[in-house]
Parts: C-alpha cells; sequence; structure tokens
C-alpha cells in the first residue's frame, strides 16, 4: 500500500506560476529591468527562480534582483497575493491523513522561498509529516536522487510512495526513483500528452482529486 503521498509545491498544491510571474516582474521593474514575456516564464516555469532569471531577463542583475524579490515575496505572501493554499487542497491532505497516509512536501525551492510555509502557525503546519527543499537536500529534481533523503529518513521503499508533481522533469525522477507518480494538469500549463513515454499512474484535473487516485493506487498497488 501507499504510505506517503510526497507532494510538489508549486502548481500542484499551490497555484503559482501566474502570481510568481507577476512578483518577478514586479521586481525587474523596480530595479529598471524590462518586463519579460510571459512565454519565457512558462518555458522556464520549473526551474528555480534564480537560475532560470539571467534566460528570463538577459542581463539582469541577480543580486539586484535578490536584494528587491524577497521583501516582495514576504509583502505578496502577506497579502494572500502569493502561496495562497485553496480550502478544498487542506481538505483533500485531511482526506488523506485520516486514511493513513504520511504528507511529505518536496519542492525545488531555496529556504528563503519557502519559510513562511515552514511557520508553526502556517495551516501545512498540523498535516505536513516532513518538508523537502532546496537547502535540506543533497540532489535537487530532475535527479532522482533528490528522494534519497526523504526514503533514508523515513525508511520506506521508493514503492510505497507516490509523487505529485506537474512537470515532466517531476515524472522522470519519480520514475527513475521507483516511485509511482501522478501527474497534476490543473495549472493548464502541461497536457497529458507532455508526459507520453513516462509512467503516470492517474492524472488529475484538479487536486482535490488526489484521494480518489491514492485510493485506486492502493488497490492496484495490493493487487501486484
Amino acid at each position: 500500500m501507499i504510505k506517503a503521498v510526497v507532494v510538489d509545491f508549486d502548481d500542484t498544491l499551490c497555484m503559482t506560476e501566474a502570481a510568481s510571474f507577476e512578483l518577478e516582474n514586479e521586481t525587474l521593474k523596480q530595479i529598471g529591468q524590462p518586463p519579460m514575456a510571459r512565454e519565457i516564464h512558462l518555458q522556464t516555469w520549473g526551474r528555480t527562480t534564480l537560475d532560470a532569471m539571467p534566460t528570463r531577463s538577459p542581463g539582469v542583475n541577480i543580486e539586484a534582483f535578490k536584494a528587491t524579490f524577497y521583501p516582495l515575496l514576504a509583502e505578496f505572501t502577506k497579502s494572500s497575493k502569493f502561496d495562497a493554499i485553496a480550502e478544498e487542497n487542506c481538505a483533500a491532505l485531511d482526506k488523506l491523513i485520516l486514511l493513513g497516509k504520511a504528507i511529505m512536501i518536496l519542492t525545488s525551492r531555496s529556504h528563503t522561498e519557502v519559510k513562511h510555509l515552514l511557520e508553526p502557525d502556517h495551516l501545512l503546519a498540523r498535516r505536513i509529516k516532513a518538508f523537502y527543499y532546496q537547502d535540506n537536500m543533497q540532489y535537487h529534481k530532475p535527479d532522482p536522487r533528490a528522494f534519497d533523503g526523504l526514503l533514508k529518513d523515513t525508511a520506506l521503499q521508493p514503492g510505497q510512495c507516490v509523487y505529485v508533481g506537474d512537470s515532466v522533469s517531476d515524472a522522470k525522477a519519480a520514475n527513475e526513483a521507483g516511485l509511482h507518480f501522478i501527474a497534476s494538469l490543473e495549472s493548464g500549463i502541461r497536457q497529458k500528452q507532455d508526459f507520453d513515454g513516462l509512467r503516470v499512474e492517474a492524472f488529475l484535473d484538479r487536486f482535490p482529486d488526489i484521494v480518489n487516485a491514492v485510493v485506486s493506487l492502493d488497490g492496484s498497488t495490493i493487487a501486484r
């Protein structure tokens, strides 16, 4: 049976691409850099913000970007313009917990970008057993070893875990690590055909569908 549901954050548990685009362009505006096109943001979505910025905004001064970006991130978060998790998504996590599943998050974000999510009074605090991010992982997606720390910490086998993500690189990492994979299509950025050739146990049109997908996966795993 599935014992752990490991969830990507961006455009999986929380729809963030559009908000990120707005946040990054506001940052560029404040440092006097021309705005990026939505197309290039979509093309590079899935990479870490600082890694992608030279492509998204050629010639950008990364240090100036960082100095403005992180305070703006705090402002956007405080005003619920960024990282606002839908109530129905929290309810889905609660249902998975009632089914005996350990919920974990594994993201490519840095500590600075997730520290508000780690606060003890955050709505995720009582729901998430472990939170893996760039600074507390030795390897990072799309490297399949990104899951090594999680598997070691929990003493779980890869087949007892399912990773829920929105990108092809998420699928490749999970497949190569031996985890089950469920694809979230809710953002509309990717389609089923983008995952051709990869093992995908289920496709989600909306995150709350994860409950039925995991229940079905439990049944098929037992049958094997």
